[in-house]
């Protein structure tokens, strides 16, 4: 049962008909893992907790910076220095103290990061590393988890959502192939800071839908945004039967 306070935090939410009180009631018991918490997973994280989501597991094994504030909305300046992970913590406690968050501030390997991808509801990959990126997928796959995917540089951004599992869906594997476009950075290109919190928000959003069994989500779809222009285009995916990672031998 929801607490008084919790009827009160979350009225906006269960007052609509898709949510209601059982689709609130998802949220406050799932745990969902956020993979970086840097342009993308910042929003990602703060919208997950102030919707009520009841625990979120961070991992990132790297320090705010001054370069960092120009998009990564969970950290301030006068956290320069601290963990972003103890970064994002703090600002989802001003938002949403029932939320737990639970910090891992270290690069899992890929064991490790199997392992715990096994005790979540939900994966997003708010990384810019391609070896975390398809690293998580094999993970998800193996667990048969949803991962929500989003990734933004200069001022383009996309977002898929893979299902393993589900009939229809391709892994991110089927998409791209190791080795491709790995040197691509924020860093080196530079990105446009309302972007990832576009995408990173959409990544939120497409979390909760799976989490409350809402509407319809991007699995089997690649959403992709030209900010410049602001064009959206939608792409149908399909598995590949050759895929490495998620194709039935």
């Amino acid at each position: 049962m929801l607490s008084d306070e919790q009827l009160l935090r979350y009225s906006r939410q269960i007052m609509l008909q898709d949510v209601d009180i059982e689709g609130q009631t998802h949220w406050l018991q799932s745990t969902v893992l956020i993979l970086g918490v840097g342009g993308l997973g910042s929003p990602a994280a703060l919208y997950l907790a102030a919707a009520g989501v009841g625990t979120l597991i961070l991992v990132d094994d790297d320090q705010v910076e001054l370069t960092n504030l120009q998009r990564q909305i969970a950290h301030t300046t006068d956290r320069i220095g601290l963990m972003k992970v103890a970064s994002a913590a703090d600002a989802i406690q001003q938002i949403n103290p029932d939320t737990k968050v639970i910090q891992r501030t270290e690069r899992l390997d890929e064991a490790a990061l199997t392992t715990l991808v096994g005790e979540v509801d939900v994966v997003l990959d708010c990384t810019d590393n391609f070896t975390t990126r398809f690293a998580v997928n094999r993970a998800c796959v193996v667990h048969q988890k949803p991962l929500v995917s989003g990734a933004a540089i200069r001022m383009e951004g996309q977002i898929a959502v893979f299902q393993p599992g589900l009939e229809g869906s391709p892994c991110y594997q089927c998409l791209y192939k190791e080795g491709e476009d790995e040197h691509l950075t924020c860093s080196e290109s530079g990105v446009l800071s309302p972007l990832v919190g576009i995408i990173g928000s959409m990544q939120a959003l497409e979390a909760l839908k799976i989490l409350a069994d809402i509407g319809t989500t991007l699995t089997g779809r690649l959403l992709l945004l030209d900010a410049k222009h602001m064009d959206w285009r939608s792409l149908r995916l399909k598995p590949d039967p050759k895929c490495p990672v998620c194709s039935k031998k």
